[in-house]
Order: structure tokens, then sequence, then C-alpha cells
């Protein structure tokens, strides 16, 4: 009885503890539960939510580019493209198949996809191709049946409707590379397909015309498929940008240069305004955004005339005897000479045993400084060259715009060359020699210019002196900060009137005086003529033998080896406003190749602008790398020439013109 007594005070203590524990663990777990369910209900709420909802960047619609009236230069349009879900097609090879008999896939294609099939999570699209036409859609609409997970989807693609006009000033967008995204934390360059400014306008101002992103919250289930769209923010779409360039004058000098390696500038001498800068050939900006093919990219940095260049910025080339209004400045501003002072042409000159020789043979006899500018006489400038020294003519170049860039909004700008002693000593480790001087005053040696920096020499003459900067960008964007530009107060150069005065009489003589050599180019329009400076500047060296038996005509030469034809003007003459410059690459001489383009351009910008009144009169101011010849004159053999604007002994003609 008593071993009855004790099992069951055994079994009661364990029963007992077997309780307390029970007791004790649903204890813990009813804390547990109430410390999950109720004290931190909000926080696992919230992650719930998370779960739940996802949050997906949005591209923002891209900036259009547009003209200074307002006239679509760069937009964007709907881009169709084809996607297939994985999920919903038994065999991913199979429909692909039937889907090439619509639209062409190529093996690289096909490659591509596998790869983003098998990296992504089944029900998630990938893209076939994008960039679809209409007919493609609706063929491949119209087959939907037999093609399991195949569907069209709508979004946008930058599109330049204008194609090659104004390519080089607008650049392009393409896909972003690995080094852009570790250059930026921008968010958005990690979206499928975008793109971003990759040259020209569309890179310089990319973070402005590129805008801000949306955001997209979806609910999707457990395993992460969409269900619906809970809310939309549609971000801020890029800014829209106006240029100062023209449209229609754009393409009246892209039409104008036709198929010459070639280049254009206009610019506003008193705003900096750039209201045309044609760059021929061209290319069409679109291949970029759709993408390249190799043949296609082979044939562009093939091309001998180098479509890919924008030659109005980058294109660096010798000025010729347009460079000689520098040194007919300096010259007049040191001293060295007079305005009615009168110099003799022989038709050559000694430098020691050094025998230089003007392009008229015989020489142009006694000439003031109107005249040397007006017959462009080599012997002139070679004579004053030497009283006045080439640093002087450099510092007058530097002041003028040349030697340097020039701040322009678009990259790819070269600087040129405006040499000196220092520069020489420095870049060739050698000495300044005498024959250099009068070598480079008539702009060849050593002396490389762009055309947009022939062009702002211009207008600064044509302006009195102030040094005006050129600029792509309309003042009347706002949020457009990417290039700081100076006030249209624009600071004097410190030249006295008398002699820009001087200079730009020369240039009158040359285009509007019986003799001069650009007079058969001359604008006859009453009210629009023009002043100006022909140049032809040498790509290869004209041996002493070449000189005994008699250059052959530059027209008979190989392409490449012809001169480079240059032509500077402004108008209109008696109240000038508008500066220009035209370059044709070996196109050998200034007055018939690049002088009738330059007159034909600055009669179509007045008729636009100061005939028609399409814009308010100007406001009062406060008062490729080409390769030049270049020679030693140290060791030149006696009777060397040094040929420059060549012109035909039969005056008026100008530049065999």
């Amino acid at each position: 009885m008593s071993r009855d007594n004790d099992r069951a005070k055994i079994i009661g203590r364990r029963a007992l503890l077997l309780g307390g524990g029970k007791l004790a663990l649903l204890s813990a777990l009813v804390g547990r539960m109430y410390y999950l369910q109720v004290l931190e209900a909000d926080k696992y709420a919230t992650l719930a939510d998370e779960n739940r909802i996802n949050l997906r960047l949005l591209p923002p619609p891209r900036g259009r580019i547009l003209d200074r009236n307002g006239v679509p230069m760069a937009v964007n349009q709907q881009n169709y493209r084809v996607l297939i879900v994985t999920e919903q097609t038994d065999d991913l090879d199979d429909t692909l198949d039937s889907l090439s008999n619509i639209i062409p896939i190529n093996d690289h294609d096909r490659t591509r996809i596998a790869r983003e099939a098998k990296r992504r999570r089944s029900f998630v699209p990938v893209t076939v191709r994008e960039n679809l036409s209409w007919e493609d859609v609706a063929r491949i609409e119209i087959n939907t049946p037999d093609l399991p997970g195949v569907m069209i989807d709508v979004g946008q693609s930058r599109n330049y409707p204008l194609e090659g006009l104004g390519a080089h000033l607008l650049g392009y967008v393409s896909a972003v590379s690995e080094a852009d995204l570790q250059a930026s934390s921008d968010p958005l360059l990690e979206l499928p397909g975008f793109r971003i400014g990759k040259a020209g306008i569309e890179r310089v101002y990319d973070l402005a015309l590129r805008g801000k992103g949306g955001t997209s919250q979806v609910e999707v289930n457990a395993v992460g498929r969409t269900i619906r769209e809970l809310k939309r923010d549609e971000g801020e779409p890029g800014l829209d940008l106006n240029l100062t360039i023209d449209l229609e004058l754009q393409q009246f000098a892209a039409q104008r240069l036709g198929d010459e390696s070639a280049s254009a500038v206009v610019i506003d001498i008193h705003t900096g305004d750039v209201l045309v800068m044609a760059s021929t050939p061209s290319f069409d900006p679109n291949a970029f955004n759709r993408g390249l093919s190799s043949e296609e990219w082979k044939t562009l940095i093939s091309n001998p005339r180098a479509p890919l260049t924008n030659k109005a910025i980058a294109g660096q080339y010798p000025p010729g005897s347009t460079f000689k209004l520098m040194t007919a400045l300096a010259a007049l501003e040191s001293g060295s000479v007079t305005g009615d002072q009168r110099i003799l042409c022989p038709g050559q000159m000694n430098i020691g045993n050094i025998t230089l020789h003007c392009w008229k043979k015989g020489g142009h006899g006694s000439l003031d400084m109107v005249g040397g500018i007006k017959n462009s006489c080599d012997v002139y400038f070679y004579e004053i060259a030497r009283r006045t020294g080439f640093e002087r003519i450099a510092e007058m170049a530097k002041r003028f715009g040349l030697g340097s860039t020039l701040g322009l909004d678009l990259p790819s700008e070269r600087g040129g060359t405006i040499p000196n002693r220092d520069w020489k000593r420095a870049t060739l480790g050698q000495s300044w020699y005498p024959g250099e001087t009068p070598i480079n005053a008539i702009g060849q040696g050593y002396v490389q210019a762009t055309p947009l920096q022939l062009a702002v020499m211009t207008a600064r003459l044509a302006n009195g002196g102030f040094a005006v900067m050129p600029h792509l960008a309309r003042d009347n964007i706002e949020g457009v900060h990417a290039i700081a530009r100076p006030a249209p107060n624009w600071a004097d150069l410190g030249v006295s009137r008398q002699s820009l005065a001087l200079v730009r009489r020369g240039m009158n003589a040359v285009c509007n005086e019986p003799g001069g050599t650009a007079y058969s180019i001359r604008i006859k329009d009453e009210g629009m003529a023009m002043s100006g400076k022909t140049g032809s500047a040498q790509v290869k060296r004209i041996t002493m033998r070449e000189r005994e038996i008699g250059m052959k005509k530059m027209e008979d030469m190989p392409w490449k080896d012809r001169d480079h034809a240059l032509f500077v003007a402004y108008a209109p003459e008696s109240e000038p406003r508008y500066a220009c410059c035209v370059v044709v690459e070996h196109g050998s001489h200034g007055g018939s190749a690049a002088g009738p383009v330059a007159r034909d351009i600055l009669i179509e910008v007045q008729k636009r602008y100061l005939q028609r009144n399409v814009q308010s009169p100007p406001e009062e101011h406060p008062v490729p790398q080409q390769t030049s010849h270049r020679h030693d004159p140290s060791v030149e053999e006696e009777g060397a020439h040094s040929h420059d604007d060549d012109e035909d002994e039969d005056q008026g003609n100008g530049d065999h013109g």
C-alpha cells in the first residue's frame, strides 16, 4: 500500500513538472505572439508591404533640341519593341524560328536572347528587337496566336528627323557603357535600354536633357509576378534646349557645300550667336542610337573626307592669306608701318640665302596697306612682317581668337597653333629662324586655325575690336548651366579704331574694287555688299624644280595634294552684323571654291534677317588635323617659292576663280 502511495506521489510530481513546463512554454509562446503581433505589429506590417510592393524606376522623356525658331532637331518617337516571355512558350527556339519568318533575327540576337532568358526569371520579358516599323508590328500582331509568349511593347527612342543635317552639332545618344556606370551614381543609367549623350550637344547638356526619373509602385505575389499597379509618378521630363542655329540657313549652307570635305560658320558679330555651323560630309546620328553594324563603322572611319569630324571646330588648317589681316593689324599697331607707306613688290624678296616669291610673277609694284590687302601681295606682307617681328603678330592673332579654344558649348574643339620662339623651343627644341617670320606671317609654316576661330577673328574685326565669344545654346533656356557664358558686354581688345578701319578698307577693296582678289564674286545686291579676304594654304611643298618647269594646274593634281581654299567675310559692309568663314579642304583656290559659298550664305542670311526684319536690329555695343607645309628656312635652297594665294595675273578673277 505504501509502495502504491509512493508511486502515485512520483507520478504526481512528474505530471506537475510536465504541466508546469508546458505552461511555461505556452506562456512564452503567448508572450512571443503578443510581442510580434501587438508590440511589433507596425514593423512587420511595413516589412510585409515592402515584400508585397515593388518600386520601379521609370525613364523620363528626354528633352528636345530645337533651333532658334523652335524647329525640332532632336525629338523622341515611339519605339515599338517585340518581347518574349519564356514561361509562356513551350520551346523558345521554335518560337524564335517562327518569329524570324516575320522579322530578321540573326545569330547574335539569338545568343543574347538565350543568355538573358537564363539570367532572368521566366515571367520577365526579354527584348527580341527594337525600333520596329509599323508594318513589322502589324505582321507580328496578326500572327500572335502562332507566337506563344510574344508581345509588342511601346517605349520612347531618340530620333533625329533631319538625319545628317546638323549631326556634328547635335551629336548622338548611345547605350550606357561600364565606364559610364562607374562614373555616375544616377540609377537611370542602370535601366535596360537607357541612352545617354555621347557626342555634341547631346553630351554637353546631357544632364539637363535627361530629366529626372519617375517611379511606379506595383503589387507582386510571393514569386515576384506583378499583380497590379498601385501608384505612378512620371518624374520630370528633360528640358527642351533651343540652339542659336537657324535650321534653314544650316540646310542652305550644307547644300551649298555639297559633297566637298568642307565647313562653314556664320556668327552674329555682336551677340556671338552661331547661326550656321556646317561640316560636310555628315553622318546619320540615328545609326548610333539603334547600333552601328561593323560594316557601317568601317565605312565611316575609312572615308578620307572624315564624316565623323566636325571640321568647323576640330579641323585645323593653315589660314593662308586670311592671316595677313592679323599681320597688317600688328604692323599698324606697332608703328612699324603706316597705312599710306608704300612698299615695292618686284615679285620676290631675299632673306639671307633664301628667296621668297610673290604669287604674282613680276610682282605688284608699289603698294600701300589697302593695296597690299586688296592684291594679297606676299612681298608686301613679307616686308612688314620683317619690320614688325612675329612675336607681335602672334600676340595680335591671339587677341583675335586664334591659338586657343573659344569655350564653345561643344566637345572636341581644337585650339589651333600660333607659334613663337618659346613655342618652337618647347615643342621642337629648336630656335626661331629669321626666314620663318615671313612664312608664318602669310598664314603658312606652323600657323594653324579652325574655321570657327577664323569666323571669330573676322567678327572681332567687324564689330570694332570687341572680344565677342561664340555660343550655341540660347540664353532663354532655364535650368541649363553646363556652360558658363560671358555677358554680352564684350571686353575691348585694345586695338585702335584707325587700324581696324584701315584693315576693313582693305577687305572692302578685296571684294568691291576692280583688281581685288574676290571682285568677281562680290555681292551686287544694294545694301548687302560684303568685305572679305581670300586664302589658299599649301599642304605640299613646291620644289625649285617644279617652279622651274612650271606647276601643273591645281585641278590636275591628286585631291590630297591640292591647296586648301579659305574665305572670310562680313556683311553688310555698311553696318556689319554677320561674319562668315568657309574652308574647302583641297579646294585649290579661296576665291573660286570657298568665296562663292560664303557669298551665297551671306546673301541668304541678310535676306532672312535684315531685309525681312525677322530679327530685331542689333543693340548698340558699348564703345581634321590637316598637315601644313613646314620647312626650315635656314636650310632652304635659293630660289624656293613661298606659295600662298596663287592668284592669276589677270586681276579680278581671284584665286584662279
